[in-house]
């Protein structure tokens, strides 16, 4: 912008250049004229100037991030795990054929550390490596079924400790990218451990997975009735529970397991020297049905509506 101010200033400097002999006054005053319209200058461009956006406002004054606080390490947990144990557990898990070491932590004291973990997928491949059945119950807590890869997932089902935490595998799984593939690796495998835990996840993508083919479901079905009585003791489990879980999916696949579970009739599982038993197909789906009615269109969707299973028990 120019000012009327512009060319007095100029000679003035010029003046001031020379030093002449008396000038203070003259030279005061062509500073004081100079600093005037500076000031000017300023303010002019000041106001010409866009003011920041607020994004960029934001992030000039948003603070230096700090760096994550390091998780528990390996070490840390596993002396948490082995105050935790106790003699009556460890006889209670060896009941539900654990093998191997382990200091014998219940699921409510797994659950506590859990939550001061979160999910740390290093460290819960790190418990698993340990071949500990309570450092492998914590590690399928806090794993992330989202890097879960496809060989861990069939190693762990295969590794599992515990028959009853075959649940927790097949959650991962149905949790995972890899779900759709596996259900029907596994449900094909000659390995029973896996075939087992196929079932399982049969039944799992029934609940969490809206989108899952009721066709499957329905052939999945057809072939739990065919061959369930002749299943070896594992298997026969996991196809129990499968049918139980897909006849809470829908009103019609409801009716399909009523049906089917008439013509199967009682299912025998050697549940070993514990307190579990089998549950009857019929009878649970009904009180399944009778518990979620009331808020809920179907059990699959009051499942769908709480925490990831393995995460709340």
């Amino acid at each position: 912008m120019k000012t009327p101010m512009k060319k007095p200033v100029k000679k003035a400097a010029a003046q001031s250049t020379a030093k002449p002999a008396k000038a203070a006054k003259p030279a005061k005053a062509a500073k004081s004229a100079a600093e005037k319209t500076s000031a000017l200058k300023a303010a002019t461009l000041k106001k010409a100037q866009p003011k920041p956006s607020a994004a960029k406002s934001t992030a000039a004054k948003a603070p230096v991030a700090k760096a994550a606080a390091p998780g528990m390490s390996l070490s840390e947990v596993m002396a948490i795990l082995e105050k935790l144990g106790t003699e009556q557990t460890r006889k209670t898990w060896a009941r539900h054929g654990a093998k191997g070491p382990m200091f014998g932590v219940l699921f409510g004291e797994l659950f506590k550390l859990m939550k001061r973990i979160d999910v740390d997928h290093e460290l819960a491949r790190e418990l698993w490596a340990t071949g500990n059945v309570d450092a492998q119950n914590l590690a399928m807590k806090i794993a992330d079924p989202l890097v879960m890869t496809p060989d861990e997932l069939d190693r762990w089902a295969i590794e599992n400790p515990m028959r009853m935490c075959s649940l927790y595998v097949a959650t991962l799984a149905a949790e995972g990218p890899h779900a759709h593939n596996k259900v029907h690796e596994w449900l094909s495998s000659s390995n029973e451990r896996l075939r087992a835990t196929g079932w399982t996840l049969l039944g799992r993508l029934s609940d969490l997975d809206e989108s899952f083919p009721e066709d499957q479901l329905l052939r999945g079905v057809e072939e739990i009735e065919k061959s369930i009585h002749s299943a070896p003791n594992d298997v026969k489990n996991d196809m129990n529970r499968a049918l139980i879980t897909i006849g809470g999916r829908s009103t019609a696949m409801r009716k399909s397991v009523l049906t089917v579970a008439k013509r199967i009739g009682e299912v025998t599982v050697d549940n070993g020297d514990t307190a579990c038993k089998t549950p009857d197909i019929a009878q649970t789906v009904e009180k399944m049905w009778a518990r979620s009615g009331a808020k809920f269109e179907s059990p699959s969707a009051h499942e769908r509506s709480m925490k990831s299973m393995r995460r709340r028990c």
